[in-house]
């Protein structure tokens, strides 16, 4: 397949994105180290966390649950069962999927609805309730994407181009929602409250179509690594979804970009000027800048991302994109990285209006 993006390639004309109010970054921080069991681990987890990379992370949570105060959501004598967490998904989840939405241009003539989520389930599912809340046709044909991770969110924008492709007269709406912070774990080991101290809440919506300008949606590409099923891992417990992300990811993804056979997939003939990373943590960024001998600011747009809001699952890269689709870039890649280990792609460049 040629790596060349078609004048009349799928294209995303609009992206909206959107967080709670509530920051939560700094309390969990307090919250996470007094769960460890002396002062000297706190230390050293106050220390590394705040090498992360990471500024504020949001959540639906508020008032005394945001502030872990004792009686409060995660502060009771038993941790929050998986039903308690859904119904906090069920309750909030539809309302940040539709204030992203609200920052569209127009959803009118939407004709395809395309939702990707993996931190809860509900049923009549997201893609109904948010029709049903925007007034879609009946008609609308849905898809709803779940438990897929953080790549999720390439995952869900080459499903909406697999849709134009096949019909252009197609209008799809893509929205990937994420509710990272219901699913925190008591835990007296500093690796577990680490990765649990980079999630957040986080919503993006995208309106994909064949015509009118934006960025250009081109070849696709995936990636699962050998022997690496147990490095990322997101199990469903007892008390909610249990995320495992092992301190060895970092070192595997960086030498599985150094392989060239990887790197003739990424980069091809004419590597792309922009790259929309996700960011999965501070050590993943710069495992790929090292992988892939990139720039030192060609991950400006992730490291930002990261920074402001934290690690949004399958939203992270959709948020990337928002920031990077202004400079209308010619070329560039998406890349997302999840359970498995697996990497998904997309490549995308600006095209016009005329085109």
């Amino acid at each position: 397949m040629s790596r060349t993006i078609a004048s009349n390639a799928p294209r995303i004309n609009a992206i909206a994105t959107a967080v709670p109010e509530c920051d939560v970054h700094t309390r969990y921080t307090e919250w996470a180290a007094s769960q460890l069991d002396d002062e000297r681990k706190a230390k050293l987890f106050r220390r590394m966390e705040s090498r992360g990379g990471i500024s504020h992370r949001y959540s639906v949570l508020s008032g005394k649950d945001a502030a872990l105060d004792f009686g409060s959501f995660y502060m009771r004598e038993e941790e929050p069962g998986t039903r308690a967490r859904m119904e906090r998904y069920a309750a909030h989840a539809p309302d940040l999927a539709m204030q992203a939405i609200a920052g569209l241009p127009s959803t009118e003539g939407v004709t395809h609805l395309v939702v990707a989520s993996c931190t809860g389930f509900l049923a009549p599912g997201l893609d109904q309730i948010i029709a049903r809340r925007l007034g879609l046709a009946a008609g609308v044909e849905r898809v709803s994407i779940g438990f897929m991770g953080c790549y999720a969110g390439v995952t869900l924008l080459r499903t909406a181009a697999h849709i134009v492709r096949s019909d252009p007269s197609a209008r799809v709406l893509a929205v990937a929602v994420e509710l990272c912070s219901l699913h925190l774990q008591q835990s007296q080991d500093i690796q577990s409250l680490l990765a649990m101290g980079q999630f957040a809440d986080g919503a993006a919506a995208v309106l994909l179509s064949a015509d009118g300008e934006g960025l250009a949606l081109g070849q696709g590409l995936s990636l699962a690594l050998e022997e690496s099923g147990d490095l990322i891992t997101w199990t469903i417990g007892n008390s909610g979804f249990v995320m495992h992300l092992s301190g060895e990811v970092p070192g595997k993804l960086g030498e599985a970009l150094d392989d060239p056979a990887v790197q003739e997939t990424i980069l091809g003939e004419n590597p792309p000027t922009t790259w929309a990373v996700h960011p999965g943590g501070r050590s993943v960024l710069d495992a790929v800048e090292r992988g892939l001998a990139l720039p030192p600011d060609a991950l400006d747009a992730s490291r930002g991302v990261l920074d402001e809001f934290g690690n949004m699952s399958s939203a992270t890269v959709l948020f990337v994109l928002d920031r990077l689709a202004p400079e209308k870039p010619a070329s560039g890649i998406a890349l997302a990285f999840g359970p498995g280990l697996a990497m998904e792609g997309v490549r995308f460049g600006w095209i016009g209006s005329d085109a």
